[in-house]
């Protein structure tokens, strides 16, 4: 067989590997934009894949994600959404693996895959039909799916990559995917607080279940082992339990009625130590902590940070690619957030964000080491003004431990490889304090 793959990032490099092992050619084309592809002769090739963000211009074409469903033997859940698709998928996974271990079930394993890092196209052979599949899909992934999952989760759904997708429409069709094809027999999982949410859940045919949900005692004692900060990451681990139940085909309360089970529930959640530069904890120096968000690549991510420490003095590192979004509801949360004492912007939309900003609250940065320099600054100054304070009995309760947090709120292509890179390069800056 001779396959084109139009793309050559990961996914690309798995099919070329999948397909080469078995005899067949593949041509990857790479660097090309989407005027470029007519010259490319696609019509001599056999079958066309194209890789997540290539427009899904021809209906002939197929792609690794729309590959693995046609032919995965086992059970699938699919987790989309603008954010918290990595932590939910993690999390499922982590109680699936508890579960397993201390039951009778029958399965035989857990595959992760998808969005997170593992092309699906690498384990497709090695699953047989008493596994189970958490697959993290993008909007990419999905643009084109003509099948569902047998279990949905949809998390909160807000505009993101209007820079590929033709428009926001586009974009919410794409995650719509999800659920669009499901049957009777099949189940939604969506966030009941999100209208995006709410429209793609109740798409298809399957079993509807929303959350936030009603937190029973035992509910409650589950969900107090999370080990990562945030309501967002408890509301995702509630989307997490939700589709636990629903892959064993009950209720929460009756799965949780199961004390083995429940006790497996428990040590799955607190497994869970959270993922990489998703509100990571770097140190704690001179009384600041440091946090690491930098997978924060829109708006809603850095607005879901800047929440989770309400409470704290916060210095946010924000900024990066203009991918043309509507900033305004990010400058305005900017402007407002209480508990935000000093914004430092880098990148390329740093000045879209200060521009007729108080002065005093928003400082722009060159680089990231100036950012980070400035950042610890400002946050040793809270740390020894409100010492001062507590010493001469003014009326400050305790002296206080503010936080430096990197949530860019914006892709990393402006001054990164990728959002990895801009997360470990602040990891070192951080850690290279004294």
């Amino acid at each position: 067989m001779n396959i084109a793959v139009l793309g050559g990032g990961v996914e690309g490099t798995a099919v070329k590997k999948y397909f080469t092992e078995r005899g067949d050619h593949v041509q990857i084309f790479d660097n090309f934009k989407d005027e470029d592809i007519k010259s490319f002769k696609l019509e001599d090739y056999d079958k066309v894949f194209r890789s997540p963000s290539v427009h899904p211009l021809d209906t002939s074409w197929t792609s690794i994600t729309k590959y693995f469903f046609e032919n995965c033997k086992a059970k699938i859940i699919g987790v989309t959404g603008t954010k918290g698709k990595g932590t939910t998928c993690s999390i499922i996974v982590s109680i699936l693996k508890e579960i397993i271990k201390n039951s009778e079930w029958p399965t035989r394993d857990v595959y992760l895959v998808g969005n997170i890092g593992t092309p699906s196209l690498e384990v497709l052979d090695e699953i047989s039909e008493d596994d189970i599949v958490v697959y993290e899909m993008s909007s990419f992934q999905l643009w084109d799916l003509e099948q569902s999952p047998n279990i949905a989760v949809v998390l909160r759904v807000e505009q993101d990559h209007l820079d590929r997708h033709y428009n926001l429409e586009d974009y919410h069709s794409a995650k719509a995917n999800i659920a669009r094809f499901q049957s009777e027999t099949d189940c939604c999982i969506f966030y009941n607080n999100n209208e995006n949410s709410k429209r793609i859940g109740n798409l298809g045919k399957g079993k509807k279940l929303t959350y936030p949900i009603s937190r029973t005692k035992k509910v409650q004692e589950a969900l107090n082992e999370l080990q990562v900060p945030g309501e967002h990451n408890v509301e995702n681990a509630e989307a997490a339990l939700l589709a636990v139940a629903s892959f064993f085909n009950q209720s929460l309360d009756e799965l949780l009625e199961n004390e083995n089970i429940f006790e497996s529930i428990k040590s799955g959640i607190k497994n869970f130590k959270g993922l990489p530069h998703r509100l990571e904890f770097v140190r704690e120096l001179n009384g600041v902590r440091y946090y690491d968000d930098n997978f924060s690549a829109a708006f809603p991510a850095t607005d879901v940070a800047i929440k989770t420490f309400e409470n704290d003095p916060t210095i946010l590192i924000a900024g990066g690619y203009d991918r043309h979004l509507d900033l305004s509801d990010y400058k305005t949360r900017l402007e407002t957030a209480r508990n935000l004492k000093k914004v430092i912007l880098i990148g390329e939309i740093k000045t879209i964000l200060a521009e007729n900003s108080d002065p005093e609250k928003f400082e722009l940065a060159d680089s990231l080491e100036e950012a980070v320099e400035k950042a610890r600054n400002y946050a040793e100054k809270i740390v020894e003004d409100t010492s001062s304070n507590y010493d001469l009995c003014l009326p400050v309760t305790k002296p206080a431990h503010p936080v430096v947090l990197m949530s860019p709120g914006a892709a990393s292509f402006d001054m990164f490889k990728n959002f990895k890179d801009r997360g470990e390069k602040f990891q070192a800056l951080v850690n290279n304090l004294k």
